[in-house]
């Protein structure tokens, strides 16, 4: 079960990140190391082949992994991430985002992203490599 308290943190912190907003993406759960967020694909995300454009996508991954690496309380940032596209996703499609923290360290962290179409199959997965500021 996830708790309140590390939700409501991120559900701030959500709400100041203005790509998220763009994006109109949304946490669905959230706890210590750990989030499930969602975004809908709308024509503004569209490539020039009518598929959801890889940037949006990424960001998706990238709001998923900023809630998932910051919700432990300690402030982290990003210090690198990889995004392997592994389908293509439609206009109208619903994305879930799942993050969850693989390896912490003191300083570091690593995150693997998975990111899943309204049908359940893989279309992207990413890692990301965070800087916990302590202090």
């Amino acid at each position: 079960m996830f708790r309140d308290e590390p939700y409501n943190d991120m559900q701030e912190l959500l709400s100041k990140d203005r790509i998220a907003s763009v994006f109109g993406i949304r946490m669905l759960e959230c706890s210590p190391g750990k989030c499930r967020m969602e975004m809908v694909v709308d024509e503004r995300m569209l490539n020039a082949y009518g598929s959801c454009h890889g940037s949006a996508i990424f960001a998706l991954a990238d709001v998923a992994f900023a809630v998932s690496c910051n919700s432990s309380g300690v402030k982290s940032v990003a210090l690198s991430m990889n995004i392997n596209y592994r389908r293509p996703v439609r206009g109208g499609d619903r994305l879930v985002a799942e993050a969850k923290e693989e390896s912490g360290g003191s300083t570091t962290a690593l995150y693997r992203i998975r990111i899943t179409n309204s049908e359940g199959k893989l279309v992207a997965l990413a890692d990301g490599l965070a800087y916990r500021i302590r202090g």
